[in-house]
């Protein structure tokens, strides 16, 4: 039960810290109803839960506790739970509350590392740069969340970049167990790590690992839409051999005049640059004029997102995935 606590007690401290904010409030909690759907979630558990955390609260918060803060606490909780049963009801509409998706390739790229690829069954819409959360058959109603490592396709298909990590249980059995055929569930796209077309401001793009996964559906955005920006590429990785993907981004490079990839790697003799990413992003530029994309593990963000407001990015052009969802396996 620590996951589901810590994702409440997450949930109930993120719509604090929006709390004199109504619109970004509204909106992180009708993601949440939204996903909460391929859980199979209804709203007649929505106060179950309340009486719940009421009741923990009343018992551990007993020191500060009175009628008047549980009246308080109770009608916060109503409020949050009403915006969550709305956007849901709204999305059953229109949505599935999950996609089945058959596996029709899965190709070892390293030792932990696999590309898998899928066929929904029903169109599935999403945008480049975004994410969604696979289920597989093997560890029911847990869900782990990847991002869409091409732009939309033509075919349908959905391609995912799987590492294998410590303890998980998803990574795992996607890397090691799953074969063409298998059948995975897929929750709804979400994300806004998406390309801003409405400008013509170039792509400053850093894929740490199998976060070069979003950077390259990015790159195909750009290409298909024709704009022509000025996309640099930095695609780091620890040694040469993690570089997996790197043939198929100097490819893309040799096709686009307005595409250059750089790699980096941080251990090891390599013929490749050598340093940490947010390091030798910092020798070239100016960046000034370009919207930044991140993807890779927390701590490669965290020192991505400190080197590029040092070199005068502002905050508000520095997109990337969630670094709390980005902790799971």
């Amino acid at each position: 039960m620590d996951a589901q606590r810590d994702r409440l007690f997450k949930a109930l401290l993120t719509a604090a810290e929006h709390a004199d904010d109504a619109a970004a409030l509204t909106a992180y909690l009708s993601r949440l109803g939204r996903g909460h759907r391929k859980y199979g979630t209804l709203p007649t558990h929505y106060p179950a839960v309340g009486e719940c955390l009421i009741a923990a609260l009343t018992r551990y918060a007993a020191a500060c506790w009175d009628e008047a803060a549980e009246a308080a606490w109770v009608r916060v909780y109503t409020a949050i739970s009403q915006i969550m049963i709305d956007a849901a009801a709204e999305d059953e509409a229109k949505s599935p509350a999950w996609w089945q998706a058959e596996i029709v390739s899965h190709e070892r790229r390293t030792r932990d590392i696999a590309v898998v690829t899928v066929r929904p069954d029903q169109p599935y819409p999403f945008l480049a740069g975004q994410y969604t959360s696979l289920e597989t058959p093997w560890w029911p109603r847990t869900w782990r969340h990847y991002s869409f490592s091409t732009a939309p396709r033509p075919d349908g298909l959905l391609s995912f970049h799987v590492k294998a990590v410590p303890a998980g249980w998803v990574s795992n059995a996607l890397v090691h167990r799953a074969r063409p055929g298998d059948v995975l569930r897929l929750g709804p796209p979400t994300g806004s790590m998406t390309v801003d077309h409405s400008t013509d401001n170039g792509l400053l793009c850093l894929g740490g690992g199998t976060g070069i996964a979003p950077i390259k559906a990015l790159v195909e955005d750009v290409a298909e839409h024709g704009s022509r920006r000025p996309v640099e590429v930095f695609y780091g990785a620890r040694r040469d051999d993690d570089l997996y993907d790197i043939d198929t981004l100097l490819r893309l490079q040799r096709s686009h005049l307005w595409l250059s990839v750089r790699p980096v790697v941080s251990d090891g003799p390599t013929r490749r640059l050598s340093g940490q990413l947010p390091q030798i992003v910092r020798q070239y530029g100016p960046w000034t004029t370009y919207d930044a994309y991140l993807s890779g593990p927390p701590g490669m963000i965290r020192s991505s997102i400190d080197a590029l407001t040092h070199i005068g990015i502002p905050p508000d052009r520095i997109r990337h995935d969630s670094i709390h969802e980005l902790m799971a396996g």
